[in-house]
């Protein structure tokens, strides 16, 4: 009866110990609530499954006055970048095409025929696209981009125009291999090879070559590919601004495009770091190996994958326009992902990680 009383106790004690944690981790989402970010989404998991949790806080419509719900998606944007980058690894696995072969040997022609006003396609490679050191203009940089979004924001965009644009208003940023330089346009030009390559939309081909239904993110889909995932989406904001009708195709093409929500993010993140997509795990150090260049730049980027500092720890992260990032420190065997609906400001990393790990006691852990 006394072992009993002892586990019973221990049982509870651990109860208690998980309600005051998800209490601390509801205060930390609370606290990054503003005038200019009226919500946030957030998940977190541990690799060995102990630790799970999932929260929301604020205001989803500020017309309407709704809370935001944890399931609910939201548009990830250049974290698309990292599902991409990994189907077109996977392209490299299946012995369709090698990160060494000039782009030029797996574009449309209708593409190259734009490209190639600007640039030496014969010697850009599709690893400098994935690591951004080809040279390529960033077509969103350009200012009559923007000026349609905003005044034009039903506005369908096409993956051709939006090339199209980069090489009419952008120049070559420079020699393909020597310098970092990050661009959208590169992506969308990726993800034009997954289409060819699979015969499916990048919706599909990326779900194919990556596995993703099997791995059970039934709400990580491109958007208007999937109604309930369409259904879910929230309220995004930009300087105060309501994107939510915003056309889809603005970021659609392969630099951005996909709806998720933060648990799904997590999942595709720890299925990449735990052997799940990648037949080899030599194509995951790969992935995440950044570029080297004659000018360091201010973040390491590999091939879809930021490498950061987070409380002294490396961490591999990827962010989105909208608000989004996902990051996975394996110090700590640690995944976290979160969307401000309105943005956060600051620097490369999102500060509810930081104020997470504070309520964990994983602060400074590279000082123990």
């Amino acid at each position: 009866m006394k072992s009993f009383r002892i586990i019973f106790s221990l049982i509870i004690l651990g109860l208690s110990v998980k309600s005051i944690k998800a209490q601390n981790f509801s205060l930390a989402l609370q606290s990054e609530l503003s005038a200019t970010n009226p919500g946030i989404l957030f998940s977190i998991k541990s690799g060995d499954g102990q630790l799970t949790w999932s929260g929301a806080a604020g205001i989803n419509d500020l017309k309407l006055g709704d809370s935001l719900q944890v399931s609910q998606t939201f548009r990830i944007a250049s974290v698309t970048k990292t599902y991409v980058a990994a189907a077109i690894l996977r392209l490299m696995e299946k012995k369709v095409l090698t990160l060494e072969d000039p782009i030029s040997k797996h574009l449309s022609p209708k593409h190259t025929k734009i490209l190639a006003q600007d640039y030496d396609l014969e010697q850009i490679t599709i690893a400098q696209i994935l690591r951004h050191s080809a040279g390529f203009f960033d077509h969103t940089h350009a200012p009559e981009f923007f000026e349609k979004v905003f005044s034009f924001p039903l506005y369908e965009w096409t993956r051709t125009a939006q090339i199209q644009l980069g090489v009419e208003k952008g120049d070559r940023i420079g020699s393909p291999g020597k310098q970092f330089s990050y661009s959208d346009m590169g992506y969308v030009i990726l993800g034009e090879l997954i289409e060819i390559y699979t015969g499916k939309s990048l919706d599909g081909g990326i779900k194919e070559l990556l596995g993703l239904e099997k791995l059970g993110l039934v709400r990580t889909d491109f958007e208007r590919m999937d109604s309930q995932t369409d259904q879910q989406r929230i309220h995004q904001y930009f300087q105060g601004k309501d994107t939510y009708d915003f056309s889809h195709t603005m970021d659609y093409y392969g630099g951005g495009g996909i709806l998720s929500n933060t648990a799904d993010l997590i999942d595709f993140f720890q299925a990449l770091f735990q052997g799940k997509i990648f037949d080899n795990p030599a194509t995951l150090e790969l992935m995440l190996k950044p570029g080297t260049y004659p000018i360091k730049p201010k973040l390491d980027y590999g091939m879809g994958m930021f490498k950061v500092q987070v409380n002294n720890m490396d961490a591999y992260c990827h962010s989105g326009f909208w608000g989004t990032q996902v990051l996975y420190i394996p110090k700590l065997d640690i995944y976290m992902a979160v969307n401000y609906s309105g943005g956060w400001g600051g620097g490369p990393v999102a500060p509810v990680f930081e104020k997470v790990l504070k309520e964990m006691g994983e602060t400074n852990q590279s000082n123990r």
